[in-house]
């Protein structure tokens, strides 16, 4: 790694523990610089503005997680598991939500998209690999895999990480996952126990 890059990753890193020790609202551009011990200049020879720094950290939030979803490739676990498995781990730690919680802030709502865009656009190959395996191995009927994996993508998150839900939802959800992908019933169904159900309690 060069010099520059190993610093701009040193900025990340302490922006990274400051947004959720004290949260990104909270944390200012003065600040990241203080602990760094940098001059302004520096910082933003890297950084235009901390709303791209936020976004770069989200990035290595990202690289992280896909890190942790190809280990789930390798492992011996059942295909379906593996699905569920790559999906909860590109989802943000309970440690991470002040970052993840800065992204629903109104102004960060083309962020929000961007961010939300690169997810898909690294999991999709991920779960695409996970998804042939299981059609090799009969426990899946389907083509068009890719955009069949974006489609369970796009409904997951705007089912799950973007509101309350019901338990119609994930019964839904549960069936519609296993005709995507042409499972037979009750292939999926062990989702239901791996759902955080505490949105859906405040549900009424």
């Amino acid at each position: 790694m060069r010099k520059g890059e190993k610093r701009k990753k040193e900025l990340l890193n302490i922006a990274y523990d400051m947004f959720l020790t004290q949260g990104y609202e909270n944390t200012s551009v003065d600040e990241i610089i203080e602990k760094a011990q940098i001059a302004k200049g520096t910082y933003y020879y890297y950084f235009q503005s901390k709303e791209q720094m936020l976004e770069e950290v989200i990035d290595m939030m990202i690289d992280s997680e896909a890190e942790m979803a190809e280990q789930i490739i390798s492992t011996d676990i059942p295909v379906p598991q593996k699905i569920v498995g790559i999906i909860a781990s590109m989802k943000p730690t309970e440690v991470e939500q002040p970052v993840k919680n800065a992204l629903f802030q109104p102004e960060n709502v083309l962020m929000h998209y961007k961010v939300r865009q690169k997810l898909i656009n690294v999991l999709t190959p991920l779960l695409s690999e996970v998804i042939y395996e299981g059609v090799n191995g009969g426990i899946f009927e389907c083509e068009n895999i890719p955009e069949r994996v974006k489609m369970l993508l796009i409904i997951s998150d705007s089912t799950f990480n973007e509101g309350k839900f019901s338990e119609k939802d994930i019964a839904v959800f549960i069936d519609m996952t296993e005709k995507l992908l042409g499972a037979e019933s009750g292939t999926m169904s062990f989702i239901y126990d791996l759902i955080d159900k505490s949105e859906m309690e405040a549900v009424e």
